[in-house]
């Protein structure tokens, strides 16, 4: 699950790291009396951000051809007028697609007088499964274009998870950034501060970029987190009820949020075949060897190690809400499924939904000859693949492309 910017800033603020004083406004009744507390607090700028689950804001573009999701705003009044251009209107950036996503929440924060910019993660390194922390002295820039033109730039630490963030570690961190004297003990506290983040949120991703340092109202210098992206491990939500009160449907594919009712992985995609498929690994071939052989796919659909016929049906429709698909392939490997449970339930879905796309079907596995059997006899025009190949091909056929 994904928050906003605000929202992974309180949580950061929970384990001490240093954010701006800033204030969310839903509403352009909360813009003023935010900007004004903003102003009163001593800082000459109010930053108004666009608050969307995509990046690039700043270059982005509103449909109603403004320019720019983030705004400095010099006084109180440009601030509510930046608001009014932003608050309720589309903003498309390179991560949003040309839909772009709609502004329901601004962030208005005091501005920052900024001396240098860095960039700080901490995420879990899948070679290693351990926790890894990344830094890098090219803040606010993609971090893949600096480990692809300057992986010298960039500082690797991993972490033992049985032991946690040591502080000889956190003072490496704070080292390869160049911080010295007191920037070195506020560099060292805070980069603790989003490892325990990290850890204590079950987050999937913590993201700094940038961490900057900068200077105060009384002339002295901090470092802090001016931008940040938390991304949380979804298996673990349910053991932070605060967490997940943090969940923007706004901000979700309403047939994403439709597939979670039912505990089914959806993820719409652009083409025209649709998947079904049990296991991601599993799904993510299915969509390859249709792409193989000319096809594209028109959704990731992962209904796991035990669907049940009612999800089957609900996956179904799901798929069939999508106006591209015109084929669906669902393809099966029964170890923990049974995969007669699974034919009854694509028969009763068919039935249900009255399908009149081209549907192929391939099944291996537990109990499968009564799989097949089930679809044999069901009546209802279903086209069976022997193998995964075989049913790629056949469904690619079925839709002309």
């Amino acid at each position: 699950m994904n928050i906003h910017e605000y929202q992974a800033k309180q949580l950061l603020a929970q384990y001490g790291v240093a954010v701006p004083f800033e204030i969310p406004a839903k509403s352009l009744a909360e813009v003023r009396p935010a900007a004004d507390k903003i102003a009163a607090s001593g800082s000459a700028k109010v930053v108004v951000k666009s608050q969307i689950h995509a990046g690039g804001r700043g270059k982005g573009t509103f449909k109603s051809g403004f320019q720019g999701g983030v705004k400095v705003a010099g006084s109180v009044d440009e601030a509510v007028g930046f608001a009014e251009k932003m608050l309720g209107q589309t903003l498309v950036t390179k991560q949003t697609g040309a839909d772009g996503r709609m502004v329901q929440t601004l962030l208005l924060a005091a501005g920052a007088k900024i001396k240098k910019e860095f960039y700080l993660a901490v995420l879990l390194n899948r070679e290693t499964s351990r926790p890894l922390i990344m830094a890098s002295t090219e803040g606010g820039m993609d971090i893949e274009e600096v480990a692809e033109k300057h992986p010298e730039k960039i500082c690797k630490e991993t972490v033992d998870p049985a032991v946690g963030i040591m502080p000889y570690q956190a003072r490496k961190v704070a080292a390869a950034l160049g911080l010295k004297g007191d920037l070195f003990n506020a560099g060292v506290k805070l980069i603790t501060g989003v490892y325990n983040t990290w850890w204590e949120c079950d987050a999937s991703m913590v993201e700094l970029n940038p961490l900057a340092v900068v200077e105060l109202a009384d002339g002295k210098e901090t470092v802090m987190a001016l931008d940040a992206k938390i991304s949380l491990d979804d298996n673990a939500l349910y053991r932070h009820k605060n967490i997940m009160e943090m969940r923007d449907l706004n901000e979700e594919a309403p047939l994403e949020i439709e597939a979670s009712k039912f505990n089914l992985n959806y993820i719409k995609l652009d083409g025209s075949i649709a998947c079904l498929v049990n296991g991601a690994g599993l799904a993510m071939a299915t969509m390859d060897i249709i792409q193989h052989f000319g096809g594209s796919p028109a959704n990731f659909l992962d209904v796991g190690g035990g669907a049940s016929k009612e999800q089957v049906t609900a996956a179904f429709k799901i798929i069939l809400s999508d106006p591209n698909v015109k084929g669906i392939l669902v393809n099966i490997f029964g170890g923990i499924m049974d995969c007669n449970v699974i034919a009854t339930g694509i028969v009763a879905a068919v039935k249900e939904t009255g399908l009149k796309l081209p549907l192929v079907v391939r099944l291996e596995g537990n109990n499968v000859a009564a799989g097949k059997k089930t679809l044999a006899e069901s009546g209802v025009s279903i086209i069976t693949g022997d193998s995964m190949s075989d049913a790629a091909q056949k469904v690619v056929k079925a839709v002309g492309k």
